[in-house]
């Protein structure tokens, strides 16, 4: 099997005659800074995972998690089910640290449960950071959780650093030790090492300084991290991008470069492993947040839909970063609420004529769906039916008909990212599209109605690899990988290219 897909739970709720209501409804993304904390269980970063880190998802094969199999990399890993665990890390709007969770935003904090529990490594990850950016003011950031669930940063001289909050009022304290790793300058290599596993980690890279801040935690310092939508981000005006990484005791290494939240500084990635192997992720063009403002603009010209004003610029007006559109309909609600409407019209109109079949990769084998004289589509040994879905829920997969709840079965956990790429992609009203998945990726984004920002993102990454929307990692089996991710049990050095495949 190419791929095998588990999916965590999140709430939402979805209201029809035959529909099972869910009891909370999905809530829109706050668009200041936000912390995790230690207190709830789940993790609404990204629709249907745990943790706000899609490496962190993959290794652990938690249910509801969108996952490659990792048995032809890890044989046995895994065995027949998925590791039965739980990881608990809400998301918090730092101006009121007490407040529920709020969804999609970056994050890293510390908890009381870690995968590598207390197991320490027994020789350092290598990095090695390559500046193709025609600047000398780049600086890395490497943050996660230790094996004792702790947040730590790693520092230039190679030592982990671990943050404490004083504040009893939960106003976030900004980080004042000297948490930068500086990078040389055009065309040099700079080399670190991780001294020990973690977990939810990102390595963050940007042209000039961050901002990180803490607020105290259950388990320790919880760290707020840069917002890539908030206007008064003190990190606003810097241009910065991060690589998912997760270096656990027992599964080895999972990163990826992903562009589900937006596309900022070009970063590529490179995995060397102990036996020699080499596994690449070009990732984008040093040019690629022009180029991707561009053809937004063309797009946007075309149809008539604000896909330019996903390109946000800094107050000289140079293009800094493009946003996924979920994000940007956060800021903007009802700003696509028609772009969607002809094509599911469309394709509620074909499936109330005839089945769509979803292979669902797993114990469930295929799945038949169909339109119902109600209006919603239901799928044998589904426990749940789908209404029509809106633009939120096709971009964010995880609100509406697309979202997971607590008790949802198997089959549902399988259609519901298996449909939701399908939409994304536009290939319900394909030649062939009556079975998902199933489509060469020649055939993604070939409708007139698709998620052009992925299809943009995809068109201009070097090997068309990089989470674009949050199940981009559906695929065939046998398919073209999508997702960008590297993974091996023996990883030796991880390198990370800033700004393309040559000096630009």
């Amino acid at each position: 099997m190419g791929t095998k897909l588990y999916f965590a739970v999140i709430a939402s709720a979805i209201i029809s005659d035959l529909c099972v209501a869910g009891p909370i409804e999905a809530r829109p993304v706050a668009p200041s800074r936000v912390v995790v904390s230690s207190s709830n269980t789940l993790n609404s970063t990204r629709p249907g995972r745990i943790s706000n880190n899609i490496a962190e998802d993959i290794a652990l094969g938690l249910p509801g998690l969108p996952q490659v199999s990792l048995k032809p990399v890890l044989p046995g890993l895994l065995g027949s089910d998925p590791l039965s665990l739980s990881i608990p890390i809400p998301l918090l709007n730092p101006s009121t640290p007490t407040s529920t969770p709020a969804p999609k935003s970056n994050s890293t904090g510390s908890s009381n449960t870690t995968v590598n529990s207390g197991i320490h490594a027994s020789s350092p990850l290598g990095l090695s950071f390559v500046n193709h950016r025609q600047s000398s003011n780049l600086t890395a950031y490497v943050t996660g959780l230790d094996p004792d669930g702790q947040l730590v940063i790693l520092q230039s001289n190679g030592q982990f650093y671990k943050p404490i909050c004083s504040s009893t009022s939960g106003v976030p304290e900004p980080i004042t030790a000297d948490i930068a790793i500086p990078l040389g300058g055009p065309g040099s290599t700079t080399t670190s090492s991780i001294p020990d596993y973690l977990t939810g980690s990102r390595i963050w890279f940007a042209e000039g300084k961050l901002n990180f801040f803490t607020v105290p935690g259950d388990a320790g310092a919880n760290l707020v991290e840069p917002s890539a939508t908030d206007a008064n981000d003190p990190s606003a005006n810097v241009s910065w991008g991060f690589v998912e990484l997760t270096w656990m005791s027992n599964y080895g290494i999972f990163a990826d470069i992903s562009y589900v939240d937006f596309v900022g500084l070009p970063l590529g990635i490179d995995l060397k492993s102990g036996d020699n192997s080499v596994q690449t992720a070009q990732g984008l063009p040093a040019d690629a947040v022009q180029r991707l403002c561009d053809d937004l603009k063309t797009q946007g010209d075309e149809d008539g839909y604000p896909w330019a004003d996903l390109c946000i610029r800094d107050i000289t007006g140079r293009p800094l970063r493009v946003l996924a559109p979920g994000n940007y309909l956060n800021r903007n609600p009802g700003a696509f609420d028609q772009f969607w409407k002809p094509y599911v019209d469309k394709v509620w109109d074909q499936f109330s004529q005839s089945n769509l079949t979803v292979i669902t990769q797993a114990a469930a084998g295929n799945v038949s769906c169909s339109v119902q004289s109600n209006g919603t589509m239901t799928c044998a040994g589904d426990n749940r039916c789908y209404e029509k879905p809106t633009a939120n829920d096709i971009f964010g997969c995880n609100s509406g008909p697309f979202a997971i709840q607590t008790g949802d079965n198997d089959v549902h956990k399988a259609v519901v990212p298996r449909l939701c790429a399908a939409f994304n992609r536009g290939t319900l009203l394909l030649s062939g599209g009556e079975v998902q998945p199933s489509l060469n990726s020649k055939l993604y984004y070939t409708e007139k109605i698709n998620n052009w920002y992925s299809s943009i993102v995809h068109k201009h990454e070097l090997d068309g690899r990089g989470y674009a929307f949050p199940y981009d990692d559906v695929v065939p089996d046998g398919g073209t990988d999508q997702a960008g991710t590297v993974m091996n049990p023996d990883p030796k050095i991880l390198t990370i290219t800033i700004g393309g495949p040559s000096v630009a």
